[in-house]
Parts: C-alpha cells; sequence; structure tokens
C-alpha cells in the first residue's frame, strides 16, 4: 500500500492514484493518503559560481578595499592600473601585498601595470615576457612592479 507519494502539483496526484488503479486494479481511497507538494525546481540562467575572477581598474585608494573584499571571498582578481596615477597605483600595491601575505595568497604581474592577485587555494602558472615592456619607450614608474 502507498503510504506518501511525492508530487508536484494535485493533478499530478489524481493521476497517479487513477494509473495505480489501472495497473493493479485496486480501489483506494484517495482522502487517506498523505502526500506533499513540492515546488518545482527552477532552473537559473544565472548560474553562482563559487569561484571567479574578478576584473578591476581603480580610479582611486579607496577602491582597494572592495579588491581585498574580492580576495577574501575566495575570488581572483586581475588589477589594472592604468587609471591611477603612479603614486596611487604604488599605494594599492602595498595594500594589496599585505592583503595577499595576510591570505596566503599569490599575486604574479601580467603586463606594464596590470598583475593578477589570487587567494590561498589559487595556483598562477607560467610567466609573461616582459621584452615587450622593456622596448616601449614610455618612462613609467609602474614599470619598476
Amino acid at each position: 500500500m502507498l503510504k506518501c507519494i511525492c508530487i508536484n502539483n494535485k493533478e499530478e496526484y489524481k493521476v497517479a492514484f487513477k494509473l495505480k488503479e489501472i495497473f493493479t486494479g485496486e480501489e483506494e481511497d484517495t482522502d487517506s493518503i498523505d502526500y506533499e507538494v513540492k515546488e518545482p525546481i527552477k532552473k537559473s540562467n544565472n548560474k553562482e559560481f563559487k569561484n571567479k575572477t574578478i576584473l578591476v581598474e581603480p580610479r582611486a585608494f579607496s577602491e582597494a578595499q572592495q579588491i581585498a573584499d574580492y580576495l577574501k571571498t575566495n575570488n581572483q582578481v586581475v588589477v589594472n592600473f592604468k587609471r591611477v596615477t603612479s603614486d596611487v597605483s604604488k599605494r594599492i600595491m602595498d595594500f594589496l601585498n599585505g592583503i595577499i601575505y595576510a591570505i596566503e595568497g599569490t599575486m604574479q604581474k601580467l603586463g606594464p601595470g596590470i598583475v593578477i592577485c589570487a587567494p590561498k587555494g589559487f595556483e598562477i602558472e607560467g610567466n609573461i615576457s616582459e621584452e615587450e615592456s622593456k622596448k616601449s619607450s614610455k618612462k613609467d614608474d609602474m614599470n619598476e612592479w
């Protein structure tokens, strides 16, 4: 005897007992059966990924806190310093170096003024050659790091 059935709506409930009646030949009092109505699982197009790589172009030192928050929530961050002065970029780099040390993460230069920061558990493989940045005629403090 069927004691409990999980269905999506009352129509499916009625169909289930009609099918049972057809195949078994038994009639049951449907009022005495317990049932649970469950919400159908909704599939979302907006998938929430646990770990992300976030691209950031800070415009002021105050945005360094947001970068730190991304790292603390176990996300990689690519930081492009092209929108800040060399003094501000140095301050942000100092701040990020402290954060990276605190969370036992890693940081690697991707190009002139661009770095990737990764929290513990992420591995950054490979190196980007710096030949192009050395040939560049720009004399910028950001090429130092």
